[in-house]
């Protein structure tokens, strides 16, 4: 429980004020949560630059996104909260504690009994050892303290046994309703579940909605100080490819991907591509793109790891992979 609050609410001061709140039975004030806060700030910085402006543009974008991520995180804490962390709260602090407690009462009665029984069996001895010696009129008295002894011994065995049957009948039902109490908890297990499997695919829709955008701006403008255009966008290559497998969640792994461009690499055929996004080309030696046009795409030898040679009709020249669905 604690450690899925912190994976809701990583800032340890954030929880320690909602618990406050909490207890004050008082509202948290809202505050913006960190995706939130980034995008502000990248929507701030956009319109500083200008939104004329490519760069400014798409900070504008990126911030856009982000706020919508920080969102979509608000919905997680919530949901979650209110169908998984709740009731789990509520079991641990109220019905696990009265289990606990009987479960004490239980080994408590069991000492009582055990101790009882003890005192019967010894209260039995004496009288018997008593029973042997002579008859005299001393040891008669004896004899008769000891039954007395060992009448008291068997009222307080009954006693404490009662009493020890009456507390394990109460941990037994209590125990009994543990595996309802299982299966509440599955279901609320699947609700969380679904809640985190609804975020991250909210998550991966925006950020590859922000890709195509990102993608349709000129690749001079995703240059930095006349390196490779490809640097900027190696790190979101992965959904390039599995956007087109799936429209929902990628079900396709990335050593796929990687594979089917390695045995190009390594042959001497070519492949049929088709293009994923809009690329202009930066150079007389790269061959500009359209999207959803299909080319041919071989490897020859010395290539950079993240370019192919591209051709449509008679033109040709290097295209970056991310831009590519390789096809069958």
């Amino acid at each position: 429980m604690k450690q899925t609050e912190v994976l809701l609410q990583p800032n340890p001061n954030a929880r320690i004020e909602e618990f406050v709140y909490e207890k004050l039975d008082r509202k948290a004030p809202s505050r913006m949560n960190n995706p939130e806060l980034l995008g502000q700030y990248m929507i701030d910085a956009g319109n500083e630059f200008g939104p004329g402006t490519a760069y400014g543009n798409a900070l504008i974008k990126c911030g856009e996104t982000q706020k919508r991520i920080g969102t979509a995180d608000r919905e997680l804490i919530q949901t979650s909260a209110i169908n998984f962390l709740t009731p789990l709260r509520n079991f641990i602090e109220g019905d696990y504690k009265t289990i606990t407690k009987e479960r004490k009462l239980l080994q408590n009665k069991r000492l009582d009994l055990d101790a009882a029984k003890t005192r019967l069996k010894k209260a039995k001895v004496a009288e018997a050892r008593a029973a042997q010696l002579n008859t005299s009129q001393p040891e008669e008295n004896n004899i008769m303290i000891w039954a007395e002894e060992v009448t008291k011994s068997e009222q307080e065995v009954r006693i404490t046994q009662s009493e020890f049957d009456r507390q394990a009948e109460i941990t037994r039902l209590l125990l009994e309703g543990i595996s309802s109490t299982h299966a509440h908890h599955l279901r609320c297990l699947n609700d969380f579940v679904e809640a985190q499997m609804t975020y991250y695919a909210q998550c991966y829709q925006y950020m590859l909605d922000l890709q195509k955008q990102l993608g349709s701006f000129p690749s001079t403008f995703l240059s930095n100080n006349n390196q490779s255009s490809t640097t900027p966008v190696q790190s979101v290559s992965t959904p390039s490819v599995l956007a087109s497998a799936s429209a929902s969640l990628p079900s396709v792994s990335n050593s796929i991907v990687t594979s089917g461009v390695s045995e190009l690499k390594s042959s001497s055929g070519s492949r049929k591509a088709r293009v994923l996004y809009d690329y202009d080309a930066a150079n007389s030696s790269e061959l500009s793109l359209l999207a959803d046009e299909v080319i041919t795409v071989y490897s020859i030898p010395g290539m950079d790891s993240d370019w192919l040679m591209g051709e449509r009709g008679n033109q040709k020249g290097k295209v970056p992979i991310t831009y590519l669905e390789l096809l069958n």
